[in-house]
């Protein structure tokens, strides 16, 4: 059902802000995070109008707003509008808008504007947005001023289904529409004559027709799987950062391909792999410790490697490649160059989906050895090839070290919470983890486990930005959602906590604070102090206790791994809170640089 006539347009504006927000509506838009501002009135109002079906949520900082729609469409898989005022309000967008960009996430980016006889004249609020965020946005382009001609009301629709449909083929990321509005911004008469609605323009057939898209891949032509990935038996799929809409599908397909090759699998700690791990026997996650054994290293180089989607986090891995110089595929459906090491790489324009069916069926032609995963069981070690026994022995040992380490710890050594995160969240939780020093933990010491968690992140550029509010807006109307985050990266949102009051559901901040950048402490600079303190470790000594209460947000002090695992499990429902541990950014440092070599010394494979 359509409902436009009894809006009773007062102005063109408002006509146009319908027809907009309408459309989005039809599309299938289901959120819209509005900035406060003047210019963006019409818009504001619209889509206010437009609940239920849209969910317009008012946030005041920009950058936080931005991040929390790239958080709701992490979650949700589908396009979240975000819609500012005129002026610098769209420049802090920015940091959101190349996240959105690198890490692949549709996000519809609406700003508003003065009209053209408006610029470059010092009139206020006014700056050049034509292009303001370069080359991130998949699309850009600026809207003509409204109108209430019946030709340019279907101009606007086809405009705004270009967009939508850009954000999210033949790759996912952020579309910029630049909106301009001439006074009166308010839903007040301008003079203009919209009597014609009444008797001349018809919703119901307006609007026929406009349906949301689904996500299409790019064509490939259909050539035999490599014969030489069956005929080889040193080889490995290395499993990168992924946010899967369904990650069980996507853990089956790897396993698939593992299975079927009988390769091991290396799996980033941001994988979805880590978290479904029964469903793959030769899942490898310790190597970027086990890479650390030089002998190793030398010992286990491959021949070929599938990789699944982008490079992991880990250094160790990047440069083991590097140096090995293996033959690579990269398999992934976008245009993008996903290979930062420039290697013998190959990329495969396809979804891994694809390549599982294709794997299944036998794709490689009449002589074809590769079976589908129905008559396929885990090999038993004896029956293994050596390499891939290999790299299972020396996971096997690595992780009972990991295990017999971190079970007995008692101080609070910041990268033993991410090890007993793993092991404690409720099934299926929402996990974001942020950048820098957590993100590094995880890689190393994320235990995997069948527990499903759902874990979300920004590695798209690497940045901190908007951590808290990404963090929210995943969590948003979800299943109640963890947060693991440094103090640092904490610190550079706060004015996330001011969505508090518009936030449904719930959010753990799992704070390790150790008042600076811990990530630093492991860089060559760490050594040269001064200027190391002041200038990397930037140590902020905040009260966080305080800091809660002026946010009117619960904080804990957390003095025990099983004071912890009290509060991961079970979960509140409702609210946020923080979940402080106190640790000691040196010492953590320390025992990093000496442990983490340790820990493959002496494996015997």
């Amino acid at each position: 059902m359509f409902d436009l006539m009894p809006i009773a347009f007062k102005n063109v504006n408002q006509l146009w802000a319908y027809i907009l927000t309408e459309t989005l509506k039809q599309l299938g838009l289901t959120c819209a995070i509005i900035c406060p501002g003047s210019r963006s009135t019409p818009l504001a109002v619209a889509f206010a109008q437009q609940a239920p079906e849209i969910e317009a949520i008012s946030i005041l900082d920009e950058r936080s707003a931005a991040f929390f729609a790239l958080g709701q469409a992490k979650a949700n898989g589908r396009p979240v509008a975000v819609v500012c005022t005129s002026g610098t309000a769209g420049a802090n967008f920015f940091p959101a808008v190349i996240e959105a960009s690198y890490s692949r996430v549709p996000l519809l980016v609406l700003t508003t504007d003065r009209p053209p006889e408006l610029r470059d004249c010092h009139s206020g609020q006014t700056i050049d947005q034509l292009r303001l965020y370069g080359n991130y946005p998949n699309w850009q382009a600026e809207l003509a001023l409204p109108s209430a001609d019946r030709g340019m009301l279907a101009y606007l629709r086809q405009m705004v289904i270009h967009g939508w449909e850009t954000t999210q083929i033949p790759t996912k990321g952020p579309v910029h529409l630049n909106i301009p509005f001439r006074d009166p911004l308010a839903p007040v008469p301008d003079g203009t004559d919209l009597s014609f609605l009444q008797s001349h323009f018809h919703p119901e057939d307006f609007f026929a027709g406009i349906a949301n898209i689904t996500q299409c891949p790019i064509p490939h032509t259909l050539f035999p799987i490599p014969q030489e990935w069956k005929q080889c038996d040193r080889g490995i799929i290395i499993a990168g950062v992924a946010q899967p809409q369904q990650p069980q599908e996507y853990c089956r397909a790897i396993a698939q391909l593992s299975q079927t090759l009988k390769w091991p699998v290396l799996a980033e700690g941001l994988s979805p792999l880590r978290n479904y791990a029964e469903l793959n026997p030769y899942l490898i996650s310790t190597y970027d410790l086990i890479l650390r054994n030089q002998q190793l290293a030398k010992q286990l180089a491959p021949q070929m490697v599938i990789q699944i989607g982008e490079m992991p986090t880990s250094k160790e891995l990047r440069s083991w490649i590097d140096t090995t110089q293996p033959q690579r595929w990269v398999i992934d459906n976008s245009n993008q160059n996903l290979d930062p090491l420039h290697g013998r790489t190959t990329h495969l324009r396809m979804t891994l989906e694809q390549l599982a069916v294709w794997v299944d069926k036998g794709e490689g032609g009449e002589n074809s050895s590769l079976s589908p995963l129905s008559s396929l069981s885990p090999l038993s070690p004896l029956s293994s090839p050596d390499y891939l026994r290999q790299w299972c022995a020396a996971e096997a040992q690595v992780r009972t070290a990991i295990e017999q380490t971190m079970g007995n710890m008692e101080e609070l050594f910041e990268g033993n919470a991410a090890w007993l995160i793993s092991q404690t969240l409720p099934p299926g939780t929402p996990l974001f983890i942020a950048n820098s020093m957590p993100v590094r933990d995880v890689e190393f010491f994320w235990k995997p486990n069948n527990l499903k968690v759902r874990s979300y992140f920004n590695r798209g550029a690497n940045g901190i930005d908007g951590t808290l509010s990404t963090a929210l807006g995943i969590a948003h109307r979800q299943q109640s959602s963890v947060m693991l985050t440094g103090d640092l990266a904490l610190l550079h949102d706060t004015n996330g906590f001011l969505i508090r009051n518009k936030f449904v559901g719930h959010l753990t901040i799992v704070l390790i604070n150790n008042n600076g950048g811990g990530i630093f402490e492991m860089l060559p600079i760490a050594k040269f102090d001064p200027p190391f303190e002041e200038f990397f470790g930037t140590p902020q000594d905040i009260d966080f206790a305080q800091l809660c209460a002026t946010y009117n947000v619960q904080h804990e002090l957390i003095n025990s791994w099983e004071q912890l695992q009290q509060k991961l499990n079970p979960l509140p429902t409702t609210g946020i809170r923080v979940l402080e541990l106190r640790t000691n950014r040196k010492a953590d440092a320390k025992w990093r640089q000496e442990k983490l070599k340790e820990f493959a010394t002496d494996i015997v494979i």
